[in-house]
């Protein structure tokens, strides 16, 4: 067990969910019995558990920022950690994160899993976080000496490199696609890849006013949450009609097929009523049902996917599939959390995604020219305006795009769009209403 007494972090492992406290001894017990001729301090979970325990007692994280570490060539890929108490906690004197570039939709062999816990419970911590949230396998813990010996067995051994960090292109990262997926309207996968070694400079030497983030699901089901976490969100969709099998329709309504996949089979819900579940939750209230035949306005249907995950044996998505495009998620930063604005409605996905990458690199080119420090793309439209953004991508304003003329923030006009306008309005009014 580990040597330090936590009080305060032991109830963390009283609740019904497994814990990362409990994970964290057990690795602490593992070092300490390990015969392997361990490269970094074997006690360093246990004085993990230790520094966790003082901060919680003093209220206070007892991390500090000691310099800039990396390796050679990277700016990018570790994250620098030092303890402000090494005195009392030698183990962590020096705890460094690095973050390794995930394959497309995380397929691993258990071969290769193997090979990343081997490394890592030798040169760093044996802590590992699968996944960090922009997609990375997170190796958690290492000291200096051990960057550049971990960076040369990942890339020689494993074959596998750094992801992101800093002020550049984070780690790519995709749903699992047409891999397994049914609904995916492109290959996410081989977008993702492509993308990620068509920009391995952006990738891993920081040039950006802050970090961007790629995130691409396959359909409006948003599996990797891309329209709440991307700077570029590519989520794909479909333009022409949803296909519906009648007979389906009907076998859900009568009973002999469970909604939603029989998801909810466990819990007594009732009998399915197609009103209730279906017709009207469509948030446009595009679809109606007479009782016998279910049809779909697809002209004001919004690709919300409801209906398809509800009865998927019935729906199915477009045969005309391709992807939208949106610009400006984040967490919150410097203007609060925002979600991604879409900007280009439908665009198909073919190799060599020559249109895409035009649209990456105008929207950059922009965005390093204007952008403030630490001020993400969706920070930059919100202070441009989306109109400055159409502009860059050389796209045409679209009336949908507001949800009211004139009084939306969000769009800024042209003096040229309205020179003369409100003058000659009040002019009319006056003339109107002079008598």
């Amino acid at each position: 067990m580990a040597k330090r007494k936590t009080p305060m972090l032991d109830e963390l492992e009283k609740g019904r969910w497994p814990s990362f406290v409990s994970d964290i001894k057990q690795e602490a017990e593992a070092r300490e019995k390990t015969k392997v001729d361990l490269q970094t301090p074997r006690e360093a979970c246990d004085d993990l558990l230790g520094l966790m325990e003082l901060s919680y007692e003093d209220k206070v994280g007892h991390w500090k920022h000691g310099g800039i570490v990396g390796v050679f060539g990277y700016g990018g890929g570790v994250i620098g950690r030092y303890c402000d108490q090494p005195e009392q906690f030698p183990g962590i004197r020096d705890f460094h994160t690095m973050r390794v570039n995930q394959p497309s939709s995380y397929f691993y062999t258990t071969e290769y899993l193997r090979q990343v816990c081997e490394l890592w419970e030798r040169r760093g911590s044996g802590l590992t976080n699968m996944h960090g949230s922009t997609g990375d396998i997170i190796l958690l813990g290492t000291t200096t000496p051990q960057l550049e010996e971990v960076f040369w067995e990942l890339t020689h051994n494993l074959k596998q490199d750094l992801g992101g960090s800093g002020s550049n292109l984070r780690t790519p990262n995709c749903c699992i696609g047409k891999a397994r997926c049914e609904y995916a309207c492109y290959d996410t996968q081989h977008l993702c890849h492509s993308l990620t070694m068509e920009y391995q400079d952006e990738l891993h030497r920081p040039a950006f006013p802050y970090k961007f983030k790629f995130k691409f699901d396959g359909c409006p089901n948003g599996c990797v949450a891309s329209i709440a976490r991307a700077d570029m969100s590519v989520i794909g969709t479909w333009r022409d009609d949803i296909r519906i099998d009648q007979e389906a329709v009907g076998a859900y309504v009568g009973g002999e097929f469970k909604p939603n996949a029989g998801a909810h089979s466990g819990r007594d819900w009732g009998p399915f009523d197609i009103e209730k579940e279906v017709i009207d939750l469509c948030p446009t209230h595009c679809m109606a049902w007479d009782g016998n035949k279910l049809k779909i306005n697809n002209k004001e249907c919004i690709r919300c996917m409801h209906c398809i995950d509800t009865m998927p044996r019935a729906l199915r998505i477009g045969k005309d599939t391709g992807a939208s495009i949106l610009f400006g998620a984040k967490a919150p930063i410097l203007e609060g959390a925002q979600m991604s604005t879409l900007t280009i409605p439908f665009m198909k996905v073919e190799e060599p995604y020559d249109e895409i990458k035009e649209l990456i690199e105008k929207v950059w080119d922009w965005w390093a020219e204007e952008g403030r420090n630490r001020e993400r793309l969706g920070e930059l439209m919100q202070r441009q305006g989306f109109g400055k953004l159409l502009e860059v991508c050389e796209l045409k304003a679209d009336p949908r795009s507001i949800k009211e003329p004139r009084s939306n923030p969000y769009i800024f006009w042209k003096e040229e769009d309205v020179a003369g306008g409100w003058e000659r309005d009040i002019k009319e009014f006056r003339k109107k209403h002079q008598k």
